[in-house]
């Protein structure tokens, strides 16, 4: 078994945390003060369908874009852990989406080991980040630039709750 310092009886360490939703065409970016407490917006990223995936023992391949540039957001940020949107069907069940979440934080475990990476529930965060969008002022073409990172802080501010709540991180760790 992996060591993960989500499991019980070990302190959180202070840190930076990213929250991630990844979309098939964008991926929003989100992170929180070293304390844990609020999650902000940081960027939208486009997605990298061009480059070619890694085979997980190959650590020669270039990674995409999106992938790096979340690597680069988690050493200049030195955050303590990632979490990725997992999308689930209002039943729980999963789909094509939450399989192409699973394969995508597997890739940005691999890049930005031993850094942790947790799936977390995310059903209803576009629904939800869309309205507060809207109730915001932002509608329509203003909105699609900001809700993907409006919707990773949903991700990243239910696992901030989850973690002060449970005293461990939030979700499903993801195996390297």
């Amino acid at each position: 078994m992996t060591f993960d310092e989500h499991q019980a009886g070990v302190p959180l360490p202070r840190g930076a945390r990213l929250g991630v939703d990844v979309g098939s065409v964008r991926v929003g970016l989100a992170t929180s003060d070293p304390d844990g407490l609020i999650a902000t917006p940081v960027e939208t990223l486009a997605r990298d369908l061009k480059t070619a995936v890694p085979a997980p023992d190959d650590a020669a391949s270039p990674l995409p874009s999106d992938v790096a540039r979340i690597a680069a957001e988690v050493e200049e940020r030195g955050a303590r852990v990632v979490y990725i949107g997992l999308p689930r069907h209002l039943s729980g069940a999963e789909g094509a989406a939450t399989l192409g979440a699973r394969a995508y934080a597997g890739l940005v475990a691999r890049a930005i080991a031993p850094v942790p990476v947790h799936l977390v529930d995310e059903r209803m965060t576009t629904v939800s980040a869309h309205q507060a969008l809207r109730a915001s002022g932002r509608a329509g073409r203003k909105q699609r630039s900001v809700v993907d990172q409006a919707a990773a802080v949903i991700i990243l501010q239910t696992a901030l709750d989850r973690e002060r709540s449970a005293g461990a991180r939030a979700g499903e760790y993801v195996e390297r």
